[in-house]
């Protein structure tokens, strides 16, 4: 049986922790970021998801491995966060976030849905902030709120393939992105801890064996599932 995984944004966090999970159970990988995945045996296809041609020069490197796959799992994972509000937000850096939280996600469906097999499965990544919402990044929250949605429809659209799918929202992970975002002070560090049940930041293999689970189990389908160790609600 020849299993694929196809993946967006694997090149760091918890996508490239998703490649090497999935390796081990003997998928062949695809990668598809801007920077490659420091993985030997994955597939890298490099490219720019914000620009809206970002599928033309690599159609056909990912469809030929799509086509032999017995089971095909699409995760899109790659995500673009800015830091902005409502009252700053232009239409075309809105635009731009949603050409690759959004866009860009439909763009691989539109390609591989043809070629998927009963026992397929594509999982989205959503966030905490895809139910719910918190000041300094309305371009994020938006296009995340819009992953539940697409996910939602993918279910109901699918009706009778065999193809599942999920939308799996992390919390507070550990991850360079998110090391990055916060910085090394301890104050910010403990309050973004003090805000989960169990007081610490969700490991990525925690993530990537939620994501495993799902690829496997079609009894999720349609399922948003919050993966955050119990965030305390204010």
């Amino acid at each position: 049986m020849t299993k694929v995984l196809i993946l967006s944004g694997g090149s760091q966090g918890i996508g490239f922790a998703c490649a090497k999970r999935f390796m081990a159970e003997g998928y062949q990988i695809v990668n598809l970021s801007r920077r490659p995945i420091d993985l030997d045996g994955v597939t890298q296809l490099c490219v720019d998801m914000q620009k809206r041609d970002w599928l033309d020069n690599c159609i056909d490197a990912i469809t030929a491995v799509a086509a032999g796959a017995d089971q095909l799992v699409l995760l899109h994972n790659a995500a673009r966060h800015d830091g902005d509000t409502v009252k700053n937000l232009s239409a075309e850096n809105f635009a731009d976030v949603l050409q690759v939280n959004l866009v860009a996600p439909q763009q691989l469906n539109n390609l591989l849905i043809p070629l998927m097999k009963p026992g397929s499965a594509i999982l989205y990544m959503g966030s905490t902030l895809s139910e719910k919402a918190v000041s300094g990044c309305a371009s994020y929250i938006a296009s995340k709120h819009g992953v539940v949605g697409l996910m939602r429809a993918t279910t109901q659209d699918l009706v009778g393939l065999g193809i599942h799918t999920a939308c799996i929202c992390p919390g507070f992970t550990d991850t360079a992105m998110l090391r990055g975002n916060i910085g090394d002070d301890p104050a910010v560090m403990a309050a973004i801890t003090g805000m989960v049940s169990y007081g610490r930041l969700i490991d990525p293999s925690e993530i990537v064996e939620t994501l495993y689970f799902c690829s496997q189990n079609p009894v999720i389908n349609g399922s948003v599932l919050h993966a955050n160790l119990g965030q305390i609600e204010s």
